[in-house]
């Protein structure tokens, strides 16, 4: 009797290149190319230019004009190192995110725990913490100013104790004001955030708690803040992100950002430097420190949620 042995099925050079190429799914690699081309095109392409433009003398000109923009190395980075009104933008970021982060952190997840029990009118509450996110910033700017302005509402309440100046003109409490209004307006999408972690809490980890006799506090602390820590990590890194693009609010509540330079964020300094002063490669180098500082604040922010 003859015994015929067959080899396994081997799949062929060509299918094994095109797998190595495209995935073992390619159907979803053409589902993430829009996505993709769409990054490529309004991220990483505009920020690849700014770079270029921050290493030459690069000027406005007529369209089809040809002119000469000269490398000039790290001229544009001396420039903005030593300028003092830079200097001041990014420690009025920094004074920002200190205040907005941690404050919008601890407010979403409180409540958002609140609103994850069964409580009356919840689901109103929930639209109602959503509303000014989703509206638009011209909008709810002009109710705070109405309220903090030097003759509104909060100072009318707060009679001889309210502060001289007034918030939005006072170089103390611009910047602050502005982290709190920030955070106020971004809270219900980090609301949610925290909600769709806390659907995936575990309700054995509670009862648990309780049998052991943990009260509210303590299963909040042991049980709910590590569970949810992933969407704690996320809060933090876009919270950080979208603080850092700080612009609507400083350019609309203080007026481009009064008083002194003191409510100034590095996005509104682009924008006066590059098209109000027509100083476009000194507002791209500004623009590549500002990167490079989010992605390095970004990455400890990470490590540091992570590793606790």
């Amino acid at each position: 009797m003859t015994v015929h042995l067959t080899r396994g099925t081997q799949p062929r050079p060509g299918h094994r290149r095109v797998t190595a190429l495209l995935g073992r799914h390619p159907v979803g690699l053409a589902l993430m190319a829009p996505y993709a081309a769409y990054l490529l095109l309004v991220f990483a392409y505009p920020f690849g230019f700014a770079v270029w433009m921050s290493f030459h003398d690069y000027f406005f000109a007529a369209p089809g004009a040809q002119v000469e923009r000269p490398f000039v190395g790290l001229e544009n980075y001396r420039t903005v190192l030593g300028d003092p009104g830079v200097r001041q933008a990014f420690g009025n970021i920094l004074v920002f995110l200190l205040i907005n982060v941690p404050l919008t952190a601890a407010l979403a997840l409180t409540l958002a725990v609140a609103l994850n029990q069964a409580i009356r009118g919840r689901t109103f509450l929930r639209v109602a913490y959503y509303v000014p996110y989703v509206t638009a910033s011209v909008a709810v700017v002009g109710v705070w100013l109405f309220l903090f302005s030097s003759d509104g509402l909060v100072n009318t309440l707060l009679g001889p104790l309210a502060p001289d100046p007034s918030w939005l003109v006072n170089e103390t409490l611009a910047m602050p004001l502005i982290a709190v209004f920030v955070a106020w307006k971004q809270l219900g999408f980090f609301i949610l955030l925290y909600l769709a972690a806390l659907q995936n809490v575990p309700k054995e980890l509670y009862e648990s708690a309780a049998v052991d006799g943990a009260g509210a506090w303590q299963r909040f602390r042991s049980v709910t803040v590590p569970a949810v820590r992933p969407a704690t990590t996320l809060v933090v890194i876009v919270a950080t992100v979208t603080g850092a693009n700080l612009f609507t609010e400083p350019y609309l509540l203080t007026g481009g950002g009064g008083p002194n330079g003191a409510s100034t964020s590095p996005v509104l300094l682009m924008y006066q430097r590059g098209l109000e002063q027509g100083a476009p490669d000194v507002a791209a180098a500004i623009g590549v420190l500002l990167v490079v500082g989010v992605v390095a604040l970004s990455m400890i922010n990470r490590r540091l949620l992570e590793r606790s």
